[in-house]
């Protein structure tokens, strides 16, 4: 793996000084009790993706259960599809949902180089438009239950789902001619990043898998000021949380952004700011565990998506040390 770039080094540096400035005499934690009830709510409500991601993360549970998890969602064309995003239970093979699947096994451990080029590169050209990016989305093709959005969806190439393809290209050392138009294309939609369409906070990791392992580090440096800016002086926080979408889509918290104390972004935000968003998403849980949501095309997948929810919000307080031993 290449060395990390020097800009890089100093935003963690960074990050580290702030974490040490966030130990509180008494910081609030989630309780034991309560982590058995969102470990419940897990077990008896969740996608077996996000019980075999709490087994790992939580239980030492193995990298090949999620593989198994996941797999069950592939395609025949290398692709995956069936609703593993739950607002669509579509068959067909998504662009989000196969960087979604791959995302998922390089956060446990499981990717490869030879995986990577022999499962999901031959699905990923294949969809490639004439821009070099991949779509977000492709308007689905079957009568499945879906929101209304995906049957009107544009199917253009995508920095949401380029970005994070390149990055776990670079992260793993692969260097395909596939590579090159696709990062034009993504450099170029990192120019405009202060349109509003092009930006959503949902997406931002993502493209920060790409600004982390790019060799191109002057310009990743340049875009992630960008970013800075951007999420600092345009009003995205949602500060009122009193508001019930507070930390969903739209309506954006500093740990939507930074889910650890590691990410390149946590710098941006006070170490007031940080514990009060910490406390804040500790009071949010249900009392039977979950952390909600809105969203869902029927009462099975708010269940889904509550489950997924309510895994971000195990992992983000591991990740700051907020759970109860």
């Amino acid at each position: 793996m290449p060395p990390c770039p020097n800009f890089v080094v100093l935003l963690l540096a960074q990050a580290r000084c702030l974490k040490r400035s966030t130990h509180h005499k008494s910081r609030m934690k989630l309780s034991k009790d309560k982590f058995i009830k969102a470990r419940d709510f897990i077990l008896t409500n969740a996608r077996m993706i996000e019980r075999r991601l709490f087994d790992f993360h939580f239980v030492n549970g193995s990298k090949e259960g999620v593989f198994h998890a996941v797999y069950a969602y592939r395609n025949a064309d290398g692709g995956f599809g069936h609703g593993m995003e739950p607002d669509t239970a579509s068959p067909e093979s998504q662009p989000l949902f196969s960087i979604m699947a791959l995302e998922t096994l390089d956060e446990v451990g499981y990717l490869t180089k030879e995986i990577i080029l022999r499962e999901f590169m031959p699905y990923f050209e294949s969809i490639t438009t004439e821009r070099g990016g991949i779509p977000w989305m492709l308007r689905p093709k079957s009568d499945y239950p879906c929101e209304e959005h995906f049957k009107t969806v544009k199917e253009w190439a995508a920095l949401s789902t380029t970005a994070p393809l390149l990055g776990i290209l670079a992260k793993y050392e692969i260097n395909i001619p596939w590579m090159e138009k696709a990062e034009e294309f993504v450099w170029s939609e990192f120019e405009r990043i202060q349109d509003k369409h092009v930006f959503c906070y949902l997406c931002v990791p993502r493209w920060l898998t790409f600004l982390e392992h790019t060799k191109n580090w002057s310009k990743a440096e340049r875009t992630i000021n960008d970013l800075k800016n951007w999420i600092s002086n345009n009003g995205i926080i949602c500060e009122d949380k009193t508001d019930d979408g507070w930390g969903l889509y739209g309506k954006p918290h500093s740990l939507n952004y930074a889910t650890s104390t590691n990410s390149i972004l946590f710098s941006i935000f006070t170490k007031d700011t940080i514990e009060s968003d910490i406390e804040e998403l500790i009071n949010r849980q249900k009392e039977d565990g979950r952390w909600d949501t809105w969203y869902g095309i029927s009462e099975g997948t708010k269940l889904e998506w509550a489950g997924m929810q309510t895994l971000w919000a195990l992992k983000t307080l591991k990740n700051y040390d907020r759970i109860e031993n």
